[in-house]
């Protein structure tokens, strides 16, 4: 049985311009991506929406986990001169595929070589990216086997695009595995996000010593930040994503050369992850944040004309989110927001609270949204000081900060806090 079936699922409005060939060469100790025969070095986005933006703030590739978001995405992209990290989603062992069950590894296998023989044409085709974090909490190794028989099946299909496979951060093992059991794979792919800074040295003293690129990276996960006293994960404001996104591009992919070929963001949109802010460089309404402003400026130097507000500070009865606050049910407390614009713009300011979420996944797995809360407020909700009333029921919740300029771009943070139970 296969897993998708492809036929019919592109306009092949671009199939009859045919295959822009990419080659990956070693060149006095450095490798070099080549497309179409020029340099071609990947400032890329991960996700497909909002492409005419990328494309603004010059990037130049976009990244896709699937097959059907690929298909979806290839004419859109290579319309706007994008390239296409092509995205097969191998089965993964903690999602329930068995890679003991040698009928499902075949019709994986096969199914991916019908998406291969259809597609490996078509002009926006960038790379094949076989699977993404199959080393997250699995167990059996036959999985990199089944991985190489994918690239190898590619690498006879298709001459002109090299094959990659991604795992959720590094680490020595992996590194080995996938050197050993999956020799068919051209280029590692690495999910990373705090660990950035040092996986060009870690990539090498673990033995690889062919291209990588960064296929995940953007703000802290929410398993590598402090948490409250109840567990609740801190997020970074964002502003102090921003200054990490610049920080983590610059010392963590743009100062290795000789080995990585580019990065893709993450995420370029929006999502549910934690929280609805946590990992998108764009809010639910599509509004632009101070990452936008740093993406364009690692990319092409230069900041855009109208740059978003910068979020300073949020507390709650003059506390922030790393004093563990603690509130008492129905009673008011303080809310302080400090935020400014660079370019004089007025700010507008809006506050939403709802409930922590108890639906965190790993591996970016589904989540469902909290739901927003009504509550009391009292002041000038446009001076960024107001008093809230708590929730009545005791638990953890979260109260969110957005700042905008009226002009498509805004700032945001959240504070995490714990509601008592009244006395």
């Amino acid at each position: 049985m296969l897993l998708f079936s492809a036929i019919g699922y592109s306009q092949d409005r671009y199939m009859h311009e045919g295959p822009i060939k990419v080659e990956l060469k070693e060149e006095n100790g450095s490798w070099q991506m080549y497309r179409g025969g020029e340099p071609y070095y990947i400032k890329g986005v991960g996700g497909q929406t909002r492409l005419d933006k990328a494309v603004e703030y010059g990037a130049n590739s976009v990244r896709t986990w699937g097959v059907h978001e690929a298909v979806n995405v290839l004419d859109k992209a290579h319309e706007k001169g994008l390239s296409v990290l092509f995205g097969l989603w191998v089965g993964q062992e903690r999602q329930g595929f068995d890679y003991n069950d040698g009928r499902a590894v075949q019709a994986q296998l096969e199914s991916f070589r019908e998406v291969v023989k259809e597609y490996k044409d078509h002009p926006a085709i960038l790379m094949w990216g076989i699977g993404n974090e199959n080393d997250l909490f699995y167990s059996d190794f036959k999985v990199w086997n089944a991985i190489n028989d994918i690239a190898k099946m590619i690498h006879e299909e298709d001459p002109n695009h090299p094959t990659m496979t991604v795992t959720a951060g590094l680490d020595v093992a992996e590194v080995q595995l996938i050197m050993e059991r999956a020799p068919h794979i051209d280029v590692y792919g690495i999910n990373t996000y705090a660990a950035i800074i040092g996986i060009d040295k870690e990539l090498r003293a673990f033995g690889w010593n062919r291209p990588y690129a960064i296929t995940e990276w953007g703000p802290s996960g929410h398993w590598e930040v402090d948490k409250t006293e109840w567990g609740a994960p801190i997020e970074e404001t964002s502003r102090e994503k921003a200054a990490l996104y610049k920080k983590r591009y610059e010392q963590g992919i743009a100062r290795d050369p000789e080995m990585c070929i580019g990065s893709y963001v993450f995420l370029w949109g929006q999502k549910q992850e934690t929280t609805p802010t946590w990992y998108g460089v764009f809010l639910e309404d599509g509004t632009e944040t101070e990452v936008t402003d740093v993406l364009q400026y690692v990319w092409t130097g230069s900041y855009p004309e109208n740059r978003a507000p910068t979020l300073h500070e949020i507390t709650i009865d003059g506390k922030d989110a790393r004093s563990s606050v603690y509130v008492e049910a129905g009673r008011y407390h303080s809310l302080q927001v400090k935020a400014e614009d660079p370019d004089g713009d007025e700010l507008i300011f809006r506050y939403e609270l709802m409930p922590e979420s108890r639906d965190i996944k790993s591996g970016g797995d589904a989540e469902s949204r909290p739901e927003s809360m009504e509550f009391r407020k009292r002041g000038d909700a446009q001076s960024g000081q107001i008093e809230f009333q708590a929730p009545r029921k005791e638990g953890p919740y979260r109260m969110f900060a957005y700042v905008s300029d009226g002009k498509g771009k805004a700032a945001v943070a959240n504070i995490p806090f714990y509601v008592k139970a009244e006395l």
